[in-house]
């Protein structure tokens, strides 16, 4: 027999929790880098773009640095996703549900 007052609650839990968790996003930072390190892009898990530092080295090459920059912040993109994925399955486990369910982020 299904329980629709604790299924109400695990769901109210559940949306308090993506809440938390998508609050915590707006604080957790990522890195992204390319060029060996010469380009680094600091992003949130929000995907705000908080910094980008270049090595002056490459500062001569438009083209190269314009590439670079690119790079970089699909690095960070990359990471920031790989981040989501991981707090949203640890939330799911504590959860009780299943860690490849369909994530609502």
């Amino acid at each position: 027999m299904i329980n629709f007052k604790e299924m109400m609650q695990q769901a109210q839990q559940m949306q308090f929790k993506m809440q938390e968790i998508q609050a915590k996003f707006e604080d957790i930072e990522v890195q992204g880098q390319s060029g060996g390190g010469m380009i680094n892009c600091t992003m949130t898990c929000t995907g705000l773009v908080k910094s980008i530092t270049i090595d002056p080295s490459i500062m001569d090459d438009k083209e190269v640095l314009e590439d670079l920059i690119v790079a970089a912040v699909n690095s960070a993109v990359e990471a920031k996703e790989q981040r989501i994925k991981q707090e949203t399955e640890e939330m799911m486990k504590g959860l009780g549900l299943p860690e490849d369910m369909k994530s609502p982020f």
